[in-house]
């Protein structure tokens, strides 16, 4: 199996959140402002089982391609699940939920990255 770069694999993820119809996705480069990984993909899903389903998405997609997740947060309350994929930290919120935390104001200083051609808006 063809290894991916991490924003092959980002791209995938976005792609995965997309057909599932998730809601204001967002890519950032982070590489330049922490360790953490290489992207962070921000969704939001219209309800917990929404969230669910965007999550599980993803998590099959990605390990189709080999990219196993390596560990998954929240998943129990339905309103935030992260999930890592050590290059990648997926995030899909509720949209009261993604207000609240309001990543993308916490890492402002990140790369926004286009999504043009990978999902439909």
């Amino acid at each position: 199996m063809e290894l991916l770069t991490p924003k092959e694999v980002a791209l995938a993820a976005a792609k995965a959140l997309d057909d599932k119809k998730g809601i204001d996705i967002r890519l950032l480069a982070i590489t330049d402002v922490s360790t953490l990984a290489d992207h962070f993909l921000i969704c939001t899903g219209s309800s917990n089982t929404h969230v669910k389903t965007l999550c599980d998405a993803v998590e099959e997609t990605l390990d189709k391609l080999g990219e196993p997740v390596l560990r998954r947060e929240g998943h129990r309350s339905g309103t935030w699940v992260l999930l890592d994929f050590g290059c990648l930290v997926v995030h899909v919120f509720t949209d009261e939920t993604r207000k609240f935390y309001d990543l993308e104001r916490l890492w402002n200083d990140a790369t926004p990255v286009p999504l043009d051609g990978v999902i439909t808006e």
